[in-house]
């Protein structure tokens, strides 16, 4: 973990300075860009292990350069760091691919503990059993140790998101989960709960296309993944 290196994107110097001496004190890794622009050519360059990126840049805001990213096939970990707090802009960064959003003042200790939360959810996805274990159900998949899904033979390309919420699911087959529940358990937060809806759309529009639906709504409740019922 402390190996790991970060890319502060923020062009107000006196944020930027504190990130990136804080980050640093910790041991990791740590430079620093203005702009979105540079942000997208750093990370073409030489990809970090996560981004802490300011939503408004003189150029590109951080919210395209997140688009981006996640356009071009990179699944690295991004932290928004911003002063927009409406919930809005909230779900709106961690549904194009964002891992977590901090808004503006925080706490240098604060921030460093949210990094470190990232990165280990990045590294294992929560609710999977150690390195090795494989999880099935029907014809679907996932193995943790390869950081891989398959649904009928046919591999599925996830996010570190997707693939996290889809391990919970299916870690927990036949039970409906929350809203509430799977946003501690995937994102390590009680947020809001647009989030989940549409993460379990972009799961949906992966799986369903190989086979019958797996992940049902319990209207009112939440989201269950069971095998089809067979007639």
């Amino acid at each position: 973990m402390s190996e790991m290196a970060i890319l502060v994107v923020e062009d107000d110097p006196n944020i930027r300075d504190i990130v990136e001496v804080a980050l640093g004190f910790h041991g990791f890794r740590v430079r620093g860009v203005t702009t979105g622009r540079d942000a997208l050519a750093e990370v073409d360059r030489d990809p970090p292990d996560l981004i802490v990126l300011d939503v408004m840049l003189p150029d590109l805001d951080g919210f395209e350069v997140c688009r981006t990213i996640r356009a071009r096939g990179r699944h690295t970990p991004v932290i928004f760091l911003t002063a927009r707090d409406t919930t809005s802009d909230t779900v709106q960064g961690l549904t194009l691919g964002g891992d977590d959003y901090i808004t503006k003042p925080f706490s240098v200790e604060a921030l460093v503990a949210r990094v470190r939360a990232v990165l280990r959810r990045a590294a294992v996805p929560a609710g999977a059993e150690p390195a090795g274990d494989v999880l099935r159900v029907a014809d679907l998949e996932l193995d943790e140790s390869r950081w891989e899904v398959r649904r009928a033979g046919a591999v599925v390309d996830l996010s570190p998101t997707e693939f996290r919420l889809l391990a919970v699911l299916m870690e927990n087959c036949g039970l409906v989960l929350t809203k509430r529940q799977l946003l501690e358990r995937v994102w390590g937060y009680g947020g809001p709960s647009q989030v989940v809806e549409t993460y379990i759309s972009y799961l949906r529009r992966k799986l369903d296309p190989l086979g019958p639906p797996l992940i049902h709504t319990q209207r009112g409740v939440g989201y269950t993944l069971r095998p089809p019922q067979v007639s």
